[in-house]
């Protein structure tokens, strides 16, 4: 269970295929196990020790694939830095696990001085842009270029790879330290499942510091695929992107499948080399998978239920759920059944199984387990060591599992929002709507969008004689954490409902956007 050896495997089996594709650079597997060996040097030549974490902040681009390959190399672990992140907020992740070393490209050249500013840990600059330099920053091309390349450190098992930030029911994100072993599994799960076969141009749209679209890299190194940066997300690019490089396989969330299907233009575009569509963050609902079927018609279809802390995959609904026959079963709001390996209870509070069909708290156990919160015993303790579940993973997820098997994920034990594929929770919302000069008290929901699935739903008390708008509310968050997170919608009330104990009651709050809506989550 090592992550590079799926570069060694391919640099054996196909030298000269391509191993990815970036605008107009090609590489071919002998390219990029060079170019991976050359940075590794680099970064150990800069005091990257075994162990240490190297950040990554940048947007969509060969060489992050090129980064995700050396770092482990170097036999150090990667941080993938959130690109819609504040300054703050970075500075907080790599602090918290103590990143030395960070690579970033053009489009957060901008944010150095801050990060420089706010971070104490922040020693070494790597620009891996394709414009000039920035002063007092090493440049990637020139430190490849300037080093030998050096044999694969051999990390493996339940060695450090990467620390994966997910966000924090205590208002700060919470680094999740995941393994060799589990991402390996996580990849040989899902080709195994179907989203990555020999032969195939995968194309990278989501963010690649989402750990969503990390599957779809890990599965692809392992069959030996063909990997397409595109810089980000737009449905334009993403269908000539589709057309130009013959792709066939991708991940996105609900949210882009519907920007791309209902774009003006998506019928001009030949799409009929998509084989694998797989999808993630929340479920689809049938109106829109119709459309995008009609579109998309080669393409199979395929639901990944997960986490980060798992590596992420739990279960998968199949293609044969997406067809008009598989829809017939009424298990397309399912996330479909466990994968290889991992096993899925559902218990009561006090960690017995609940009977079959009965709702409880769903929890895993999986070789891709984390290994825990950086830095967060008590945290890890009360994920990983409850008895009488002890090693079993609690998700915080709500559901229940049918006679044939299907897991249904039918609400969040914890308070979080899933907004177009991200995971929003309200209690780091809440603290930045708390901060306003003006707000007394407030709560935060999710509530239904038709476009983002979820969105993020304020509701604020002020304090008297007070006054702020919803955009004030949501300008004065965006100082404070990612714009993602920010109130999408704010609502004014005199108070919020509470409990005789003084805990507010946010199942009043929803009740009257859900009423009726069938909420599903996955």
């Amino acid at each position: 269970m090592q992550l590079t050896q799926a570069l060694h495997r391919a640099v054996a089996t196909r030298p000269d295929g391509l191993a990815t594709i970036c605008g107009g650079r090609r590489r071919t597997f002998v390219e990029y196990r060079d170019r991976v060996a050359r940075l590794a040097s680099a970064l150990r030549a800069n005091g990257v020790a075994i162990g240490d974490r190297v950040g990554i902040l940048s947007l969509n681009t060969d060489r992050y694939l090129e980064a995700y390959m050396a770092i482990p190399w170097a036999g150090a672990a990667f941080n993938p830095i959130n690109t819609r992140w504040s300054g703050s907020e970075i500075a907080y992740s790599l602090d918290d696990c103590d990143t030395r070393v960070l690579l970033f490209d053009d489009a957060f050249v901008a944010m150095v001085a801050e990060l420089k500013e706010k971070s104490r840990s922040l020693a070494t600059l790597i620009h891996v842009g394709d414009r000039p330099t920035p002063a007092g920053m090493l440049s990637y091309e020139a430190l490849s270029a300037a080093h030998d390349p050096v044999p694969d450190a051999g990390r493996r098992g339940r060695d450090l790879a990467g620390v994966f930030y997910t966000g924090g029911t205590t208002g700060h994100p919470k680094g999740v330290m995941l393994s060799h072993e589990a991402f390996v599994h996580n990849a040989l799960v899902l080709a195994n499942e179907g989203m990555a076969r020999a032969g195939d141009v995968a194309l990278h749209a989501a963010p690649m510091f989402h750990i969503a679209d990390f599957c779809l890299t890990n599965a692809q190194w392992i069959v030996g695929g063909t990997q397409v940066a595109l810089p980000g997300f737009t449905p334009l690019a993403t269908l000539q992107a589709l057309q130009r490089e013959r792709i066939t396989a991708m991940v996105l969330v609900p949210t882009m499948i519907q920007m791309v299907v209902d774009h003006p233009q998506a019928t001009d575009f030949d799409l009929s080399s998509l084989r694998m569509l797989a999808y993630g963050g929340s479920p689809i609902n049938e109106a829109l998978l119709d459309r995008a079927q009609g579109l998309l018609p080669a393409a199979q279809f395929m639901q990944v239920y997960g986490m980060t802390e798992l590596a992420p995959t739990i279960s998968v609904l199949p293609p044969a759920l997406h067809s008009s026959e598989g829809r017939a079963t009424g298990r397309l709001r399912s996330a479909g059944v466990p994968c290889t390996g991992i096993r899925v209870r559902i218990v009561a509070p006090d960690g017995q199984d609940v009977p079959r069909g009965e709702i409880g708290e769903i929890i895993v156990r999986s070789p891709g387990r984390m290994l825990g919160y950086w830095g967060k015993a008590e945290e890890t303790a009360a994920a990983l060591e409850r008895t009488p579940n002890v090693g079993w993973m609690h998700t915080g997820d709500g559901g229940r599992i049918d006679e044939a098997g299907f897991l249904y994920v039918v609400d969040r034990v914890k308070d979080m929002i899933i907004s177009g594929g991200e995971n929003v929770y309200s209690i780091e919302v809440e603290q930045a709507v708390a901060k306003h000069p003006a707000v007394a008290a407030c709560a935060v929901i999710g509530v239904p969008d038709p476009q983002w699935g979820e969105r993020v739903h304020a509701v604020v008390v002020l304090k008297a004689g007070q006054h702020a708008t919803g955009e004030e509310i949501r300008e004065h968050c965006k100082t404070l954490i990612g714009g993602y997170k920010c109130p999408r919608s704010v609502e004014f009330v005199a108070a919020l409902p509470v409990t005789g104990a003084g805990k507010v009651l946010k199942r009043e709050l929803r009740e009257p956007y859900w009423q009726g809506k069938g909420r599903g989550v996955s």
